[in-house]
């Protein structure tokens, strides 16, 4: 009953982090201006303090998912890692990605705007930080899934204590 609980609460928690008042995901064909974009709270994946704009797909399904993260100066993402691929853009201000299990800024690759990073599918996992306000766009192979390395990291699981 309790993984049923745990499934369930994934389910809801994602879906309700994704919906998206202006629809453009949901349509065939569009062009997304910087006009268009309008910041959300989340991702629910996510720790708390980073906005994003889903462009294309749905998180929940089957294909592929682009999205804008808006992430502000000093903000970590902790090793982390998904079973499908994952390309970022850093599109305007700095990011920082490692790669292992444990954060490390040293041992970050320091990624100013216009650089790129492929992760292939497997699940290898990585982590990052903003050292400024920082626009990153991801295309993900979806489902998005996303599994903490640190299960205490995962934003998740601490939202599911702060309700009880």
């Amino acid at each position: 009953m309790k993984s049923v609980t745990v499934t369930l609460f994934f389910l809801f928690t994602t879906f309700f982090g994704y919906s998206q008042s202006d629809s453009l995901s949901n349509q065939k064909q569009h062009i997304v201006t910087p006009d268009d974009v309008v910041w959300q709270p989340g991702p629910a994946t996510l720790p708390p303090g980073a906005k994003y704009f889903l462009i294309e797909g749905n998180p929940l399904k089957k294909g592929p998912i682009i999205m804008r993260l808006l992430l502000p100066a000093g903000y970590i993402i902790p090793p982390h890692f998904h079973p499908g691929a994952e390309r970022s853009t850093v599109i305007s201000g700095t990011y920082n990605m490692g790669m292992g299990s444990k954060f490390d800024k040293a041992n970050c690759k320091r990624m100013p705007a216009g650089s790129i990073a492929v992760m292939p599918a497997g699940g290898i996992p990585h982590y990052g930080w903003a050292s400024e306000e920082t626009i990153v766009q991801v295309h993900i192979d979806g489902p998005l899934q996303i599994t903490y390395v640190n299960r205490d990291d995962d934003p998740r699981l601490k939202n599911k204590m702060n309700d009880r």
